[in-house]
């Protein structure tokens, strides 16, 4: 794309209607329904309820008191004379807004009246659809509809209704709109919002480097084993199960936020799975495959690497979900070889999964079934297009702003790079989990489950287990986490952190930020159990230490080198499969 001359007018004219038409492009695409979730990126074209659909005094009560609140605006700003008059302030965006943080905003009467119109159409629409006479699950698919479609219609998305945007267009003389429409180009082509400077990182160079060897290779994992940091370990080594949607090393980022390290440095052998990024051939992989191929193989390589009888094991997220189904099909079996469980983050009772559930329906899925049982396979994009959706602001349109309307590189960031290297799924283990865990809940229900040829119990699993949850997870609802204790046999602890549903795990000891609450008596409600709580400042990740070191069993001297001679180094961490592409 050529540079723009500043002192043409014509050529500003032609930036724009390219910039009109790339926005409009990029709309359609984040609007229309994907194969994967059946449901819209963004609930943007969804029609706005109209108030008889809803209780009619009510909404004849909200509709008078917008069109006041509207005219009360209007009037004031044909009051305006001066252009360094400012609005009164109707309606305060909430502090906690960041999209009408500049000046301009609040003291130029045109940005002004921009804002607080949309803010008082927002405040009618989202109060108009919690009135609709809907039942509850459909009350939240249309209040999740109604927030999607009003955040992206905010005046912040649009380049002339955006102060900021303007601003900068002026004075790069139109090279940050030609740099965001490369952006926007280069984004499209990919599938997915770039939200991290993505030349910053590197897995195995600047992510992934905690050293190690893969000792185990299938077609569906690659086992690998670190290396001791100590002069002793502890006998059992410990077993690690990630989401199989994103690569691994989200619990193995930097050195000063590895999660593994930090494990390893307190004297544990640890194991952790790397899944791959199923590749065509594989789409014909279901949940049993999983379970079979993943977990239940890497407890016995580690245990016949390590020479112990039993293991640790945790699992984090959709990892947590398989490593509990394995540790049931573990107690059918009247097998005992793991020790203890740690579940991060993960839903095991699906009555309520938060709002991911309004992507989720029966309808849904049986469209998508056939197809998907025939091994069509999910992207991982997709499936990260739908988890964006939710904080649709922070994790959209911040970026539809800073990278195609700004055109600047966002900050490296690493959590946010392996956001975006997503994996993607097999179709016959996605509808196996969808149907029977999301839709269904059967896995809360005794032998309600057939699982790798045996009945599946929870209550069975009678291992110790350390099961936490973040307090602002908007995939895994922390009540809904608390609902795992009162499904297993055994004695299990709960611990509550801060933050959102990666960065209340990846939160080392080192810098001390934000807290966690525990309290040793579970009760049967979450927030009796928080209300006695005991908020603890700092990372959860020493407390899970001092539990997990009692599990660990007598220490030994450390290995000098991973695996041994039936599974020796097959090469380097952080492997192969970690770096497959889509």
């Amino acid at each position: 794309m050529a540079a723009l001359d500043p002192r043409d007018p014509q050529a500003w004219s032609d930036l724009v209607n390219r910039w009109q038409q790339a926005q409009r492009t990029w709309l359609e695409w984040w609007c229309t329904p994907t194969q994967s979730t059946g449901a819209a990126q963004s609930s943007a074209t969804r029609p706005v309820p109209a108030p008889e659909a809803s209780a009619p005094d009510d909404a004849v009560r909200l509709s008078a008191q917008f069109q006041s609140d509207a005219q009360a605006l209007w009037r004031a700003a044909l009051a305006v004379t001066d252009g360094s008059d400012r609005l009164p302030e109707l309606l305060e965006p909430d502090p906690a807004d960041r999209r009408f943080r500049a000046v301009a905003w609040r003291e130029q009467p045109y940005f002004s009246l921009l804002r607080q119109s949309y803010l008082l159409y927002a405040r009618f629409l989202r109060e108009l659809a919690q009135l609709a006479p809907l039942p509850a699950h459909e009350k939240q698919r249309l209040e999740f509809a109604m927030r999607q479609y009003l955040d992206a219609i905010a005046p912040s998305n649009f380049p002339a209704t955006n102060p900021d945007v303007l601003q900068k267009a002026i004075s790069t003389e139109g090279a940050s709109l030609v740099q965001g429409l490369r952006n926007l180009a280069d984004d499209t082509r990919k599938g997915r919002i770039t939200m991290s400077d993505e030349r910053a990182f590197a897995v195995g160079r600047d992510l992934a480097t905690t050293p190690g060897s893969v000792v185990f290779r299938n077609d569906l994992i690659e086992i690998i084993q670190y290396d001791a940091t100590t002069a002793t370990v502890h006998k059992r080594p410990l077993v690690i199960v990630p989401p199989c949607i994103n690569k691994y090393y989200i619990l193995d980022l930097k050195p000063e936020n590895s999660f593994v390290a930090y494990a390893v440095a307190q004297g544990h052998t640890v194991f952790m799975i790397s899944w791959r990024n199923v590749p065509p051939e594989l789409g014909h992989l279901g949940w049993d495959d999983y379970l079979e191929q993943g977990p239940l193989t890497a407890i016995r390589v580690a245990r016949e690497i390590s020479g112990s009888r039993k293991v640790n094991t945790l699992g984090f997220c959709v990892g947590g979900t398989l490593l509990a189904c394995a540790l049931a099909v573990l107690a059918a079996r009247h097998e005992s070889p793991v020790a203890s469980a740690t579940l991060l983050t993960t839903m095991l009772d699906f009555a309520d999964p938060g709002e991911i559930g309004v992507y989720i329906s029966g309808e849904m899925l049986a469209a998508r079934e056939p197809l998907l049982m025939s091994g069509q396979r999910v992207h991982g994009s997709e499936l990260a297009g739908a988890f964006a959706s939710l904080r649709a602001n922070e994790l959209v349109w911040n970026y539809v702003v800073g990278n195609y309307l700004k055109g600047e590189t966002p900050p490296a960031f690493d959590l946010l790079y392996w956001n975006g290297d997503s994996a993607n799924l097999p179709g016959p283990m996605y509808v196996y989990y969808l149907r029977n865990l999301y839709l269904d809940n059967l896995l809360r229900e005794r032998n309600a489950l057939t699982m790798c040829a045996v009945k599946v119990d929870l209550s069975r699993i009678g291992v110790p287990t350390y099961v936490y949850a973040s307090r602002d997870d908007h995939i895994v609802p922390w009540r809904s986490a608390y609902r795992t204790p009162s499904l297993f046999g055994g004695d299990v602890s709960f611990v509550l952190g801060s933050s959102g549903h990666i960065a209340g795990v990846i939160n080392p000891p080192q810098p001390p930020r934000r807290s966690h609450w525990i309290n040793d008596l579970v009760t049967d409600d979450a927030d009796d159990w928080l209300a006695r709580a005991t908020m603890v400042p700092g990372s959860w990740w020493p407390h899970w230490s001092r539990w997990l070191q009692s599990h660990g069993g007598a220490r030994r001297r450390a290995p000098r080198t991973t695996g041994n001679a039936a599974y020796p180094p097959l090469e380097t961490a952080p492997g192969s499969y970690v770096r497959a592409g889509a």
